[in-house]
C-alpha cells in the first residue's frame, strides 16, 4: 500500500488555476460548462469480460508497472502541457488519471514544438523499491531524460537529461535481481544507416542513484528480426525476466498499418538476442482489410505480470472509420500474454484484437468517476478550484490567462492564434470516440477581431473553429476551417450568421465519423444548424499527420 497511501487524497486537480488576475471584461470569454458526449455502439462486455480499447481516444505508447496489488501506465503526450498521464488500476481494466508527470512548465520547454511530431514521446515507467522512474525523449528539447517521484500522483522531479544515449528514442528501464538497472532504447546503427528507418536497439548500464549511465553502450538487435529484409523502425524496447530468461519486446514495422511487436531472448541481459521463430507476436497487418469493424496499427507493447502469474499486454491500436481514417489517435488495448515453449506472443496469426474479452483474474473495481472506455457522458461545471487531469494546452502555458471563477472557465482572449506554434489561450479535452458531441454555454461580448468559441482540432494547421465574433456592429457567429500549412492561418469562413448581441450562446460540434455538423443555440432547447457534414477527415491523422489525435477546445483570440 506504501505507493498508494496519497492516491485516495490526491484531488483530480491538474492546474491550480488561483490567483489569476482577470483581464478586461470585454476581452473575457466566459464557459459556464463544457459537456463530452460519445457512443460509438461497440460490443458490450458481458459479466467476467471487459471491453478494448481500456483507454479511449489519444492514450498511445503505453507503459505499464505493477506495484504490489496496484498498476501504474503513462502515455505520450508530444506537444501537449501537462505531459504523460499518470493513471492507477487494481484490475486492468477501471484506469483513474492521477496526475501527470510533466504539469510544471519549468521542467521542460515545449517552446514552438510541433504539437503532433515534436514533444513528450513514449515514456516508460518503472519501478524499484521506495521510488518510480519515468524515461522519456521530449524530441526537440532536451532529447532523453529521467524523473522520478516518490508517489505515482506526484510530484515528479525536474527532467535530468541523458546525453549518453545518443539521439535515440524510447529509452526503458529494466531492474535485475542483483540490483543493477539497465536502459534500452532505439538509436541509429553502429555503422552508417544502410536505408530509411534503419534503426537499433542498444542497452547501457545505469545508476538509479545518480541518476547517470555509465560503461559501454551495446547493440543487441540491429535493423530487426530480419535484417536481411531491411526491417524499419525497431523501436519502443522492454526487457523483462521469467524463469532466468532476459526477454526483449520491441515495436517493429513503423507506426501505421505495418506496425507489430516482436520478441527476442537471451541468456545473458547483454545478449546476444535470438529472434522467436513465430514473430510477430503481436499483429493486425495480415488480415483482411475489408474487415468490419477493424482495429489496426496494433503494437508498442509491454507486459506486466499479476501476483497470480498472469500475463498481460498494454499497446497501442487504432479503430479507423474509413481506409486508415481515424481522428481519435491511438489507444491503449488490453490483451493476455499466452506463452508456448518459453516464448510469449499476445495475437496468433490471423487472430483478431477482440473488442471484449475475459476479464484478468483480479477483483474487480469500481468505474472512475471520469469515465474513458464505452459509451460515456462527462459534463464539467467549473465548480471545483482547478481543472481535472484530462484538461491540456497546447505547449507551455504562457502566462496565466484563465481561471475558475464564479462557477465558469474564464479565458482571456490573447493576440497568441491557432497555427501561431505557441500557447494560446486554448484548453482541450481528447475525442474518445468517432461518434461525439461536445457542447458548450459562452458569453462573450467581442471587440474588433476577438473571437471566442468551441474548437476542434488536430494541430496548429488542422482545425475547425465555432467562433463567436463581430462583423462591423454585428454580433455572429462564424465556422472557420483550415485544412494545412498553406492556408491562411486565420482559417476559411464556411458559414455565418448573426446572433443576439447579449445573450450566451450554446455551441455544439457533433462528430459522425468523416463528418461534423456545426449548431447554436440561445435558449439551450432550439438548435439552428449553422453547416452540417463538414469535412471530418480534415482532423484525421492520415491527413493532418503526426502521431496525436483530435482534440475538442475551448478558445479565445484578439
Amino acid at each position: 500500500m506504501g505507493p498508494l497511501k496519497r492516491l485516495l487524497s490526491v484531488p483530480l486537480l491538474a492546474i491550480v488555476l488561483a490567483g489569476a488576475a482577470p483581464a478586461s471584461r470585454s476581452s473575457v470569454a466566459r464557459f459556464d460548462w463544457f459537456e463530452y458526449n460519445g457512443d460509438d455502439h461497440l460490443p458490450k462486455p458481458r459479466s467476467g469480460e471487459y471491453a478494448n480499447p481500456i483507454l479511449q481516444g489519444f492514450y498511445p505508447d503505453p507503459s505499464i508497472v505493477r506495484v504490489g496489488s496496484d498498476y501504474y501506465l503513462v502515455n505520450s503526450t508530444f506537444g501537449w502541457f501537462p505531459g504523460i498521464p499518470v493513471w492507477h488500476s487494481r484490475d486492468l481494466v477501471s484506469w483513474t488519471q492521477v496526475g501527470n508527470a510533466i504539469d510544471r512548465p519549468d521542467q521542460l520547454n515545449l517552446g514552438k514544438l510541433s504539437i503532433s511530431q515534436q514533444g513528450v514521446y513514449a515514456p516508460d515507467i518503472s519501478w524499484h523499491p521506495g521510488r518510480f522512474y519515468i524515461l522519456n525523449t521530449c524530441v526537440g528539447s532536451g532529447d532523453n531524460f529521467v524523473i522520478t517521484a516518490k508517489n505515482a500522483a506526484g510530484p515528479w522531479s525536474d527532467p535530468v537529461f541523458l546525453p549518453a544515449l545518443n539521439g535515440g528514442i524510447d529509452p526503458s528501464l529494466f531492474f535485475d535481481e542483483d540490483g543493477s538497472a539497465w536502459i534500452v532504447n532505439n538509436g541509429p546503427p553502429a555503422e552508417k544507416p544502410r536505408y530509411e528507418g534503419h534503426r537499433a536497439i542498444w542497452i547501457q548500464q545505469f545508476d538509479p542513484k545518480t541518476l547517470k549511465t555509465f560503461g559501454p553502450r551495446t547493440v543487441l538487435v540491429d535493423a530487426g528480426v530480419h535484417p536481411e529484409q531491411n526491417p524499419i523502425w525497431i523501436e519502443g524496447p522492454h526487457i523483462f525476466k521469467r524463469a532466468g530468461v532476459y526477454y526483449l519486446i520491441a515495436a517493429e514495422g513503423g507506426t501505421a498499418e505495418n506496425h507489430s511487436e516482436v520478441v527476442f531472448r537471451s541468456e545473458r541481459m547483454t545478449g546476444p538476442y535470438v529472434p522467436f521463430a513465430g514473430n510477430p507476436i503481436l499483429t493486425q497487418r495480415d488480415l483482411p482489410k475489408d474487415r468490419p469493424r477493424p482495429i489496426t496499427s496494433t503494437g508498442h507493447a509491454e507486459f506486466v505480470e499479476t501476483p497470480a502469474g498472469e500475463w498481460w499486454a498494454v499497446f497501442l491500436g487504432v479503430r479507423p472509420y474509413g481506409d486508415d481514417q481515424f481522428n481519435t489517435g491511438r489507444e491503449t488495448f488490453l490483451m493476455p500474454v499466452k506463452w508456448r515453449d518459453g516464448w510469449p506472443y499476445i495475437t496468433s496469426p490471423g487472430e483478431r484484437v477482440p473488442w471484449t474479452a475475459k476479464r484478468p483474474a483480479l477483483p474487480p473495481q469500481p468505474k472512475p468517476s471520469v469515465p474513458n472506455s464505452g459509451a460515456f457522458t462527462v459534463r464539467d461545471n467549473f465548480n471545483g478550484a482547478g481543472l481535472l487531469p484530462h484538461w491540456m494546452m497546447m505547449r507551455n502555458p504562457d502566462g496565466k490567462w484563465w481561471r475558475i471563477a464564479g462557477g465558469a472557465l474564464e479565458l482571456d482572449a490573447r493576440p497568441v492564434r491557432l497555427g501561431d506554434m505557441g500557447n494560446p489561450s486554448l484548453l482541450a479535452r481528447r475525442q474518445q470516440h468517432f461518434n461525439a458531441t461536445a457542447t458548450t454555454r459562452l458569453s462573450f461580448a467581442p471587440t474588433g477581431d476577438s473571437e471566442a468559441g468551441l474548437v476542434a482540432l488536430q494541430n496548429d494547421d488542422f482545425w475547425y473553429f465555432l467562433a463567436v465574433g463581430r462583423e462591423e456592429t454585428k454580433r455572429v457567429l462564424r465556422l472557420r476551417r483550415r485544412a494545412g500549412a498553406t492556408e491562411p492561418q486565420a482559417g476559411a469562413i464556411l458559414a455565418s450568421a448573426e446572433v443576439d448581441e447579449s445573450s450566451p450562446v450554446d455551441l455544439r460540434i457533433a462528430a459522425r465519423g468523416a463528418s461534423y455538423d456545426f449548431d447554436w443555440s440561445t435558449d439551450g432547447k432550439h438548435w439552428h444548424e449553422l453547416l452540417h457534414g463538414a469535412d471530418g477527415t480534415v482532423l484525421s491523422t492520415k491527413r493532418a499527420g503526426g502521431f496525436v489525435g483530435a482534440v475538442f477546445g475551448l478558445y479565445a483570440h484578439q
